[in-house]
């Protein structure tokens, strides 16, 4: 009998999932397993790590790459309903650069198995065109950040990147450090710190200990 955790969830982030048998519903359900990750958790360590797809409940992955003097950017990030293919770099042949996924913060998925998930590809072309979807979808996060830094000035990059942040929290509050922002613009923290003090001089934020509150919406978003 096919778990109702499983196909409650796969049936609300999975196309797929309506094309599938019933044996084939339940031979996912049986190649998945809830994993927890504490914060700071490397879960994904480049191509030759393929461990499965993240289905994520609740909590938040990185998504970055990692330059060989150490140095990362973040690539994009994914939250609770999300799917994270790139995680499963054997699965797809599409997938041949190297990303490294950490836990941002407390994160429950659901991991289901990279052989399990490409046995299925290979004889169900909806899971297969799925997973392509999912990773041209991916790519273009990708090119956006890649976009964002090479072309865009500071100022416009960091006013992208709180107006992203409170539409998807619904809050005018962001709870980050200057460190932490940084490490997701692929800045230096030096440059967003200045910008945050360019930006709260303007009365576009109020910047305080541990966080920023953005009370000046509209100018915010003239500088997008």
């Amino acid at each position: 009998m096919i778990e109702n955790d499983c196909s409650d969830l796969f049936v609300q982030n999975f196309s797929f999932w309506k094309h599938l048998t019933d044996t084939e519903k339940q031979f996912l359900c049986d190649n998945t397993a809830p994993v927890h990750y504490f914060k700071g958790t490397n879960v994904h360590n480049g191509n030759s790590d393929c461990i499965g797809v993240l289905l994520i409940k609740s909590g938040q992955l990185r998504t970055y790459m990692l330059s060989e003097d150490g140095r990362d950017i973040t690539l994009y990030r994914l939250f609770g309903g999300d799917v994270c293919i790139l995680s499963a770099s054997c699965v797809l042949d599409a997938i041949t650069f190297d990303v490294f996924i950490d836990a941002e913060e407390d994160t429950d998925v659901l991991l289901i198995n990279s052989a399990a998930f490409r046995q299925l590809a290979d004889q169900n072309i909806y899971v297969k065109c799925f997973g392509y979807q999912l990773t041209a979808a991916r790519f273009s996060d990708v090119m956006w950040a890649m976009q964002q830094i090479l072309f865009m000035g500071a100022d416009k990059r960091l006013a992208i990147f709180l107006s992203d942040e409170i539409s998807k929290s619904g809050s005018n509050e962001i709870k980050m450090t200057h460190e932490q922002i940084a490490r997701y613009m692929g800045s230096a923290r030096e440059v967003v710190s200045r910008m945050l003090k360019y930006f709260s001089e303007e009365g576009i934020v109020e910047l305080y200990r541990g966080g920023i509150r953005i009370i000046d919406k509209k100018k915010l978003h003239s500088l997008i």
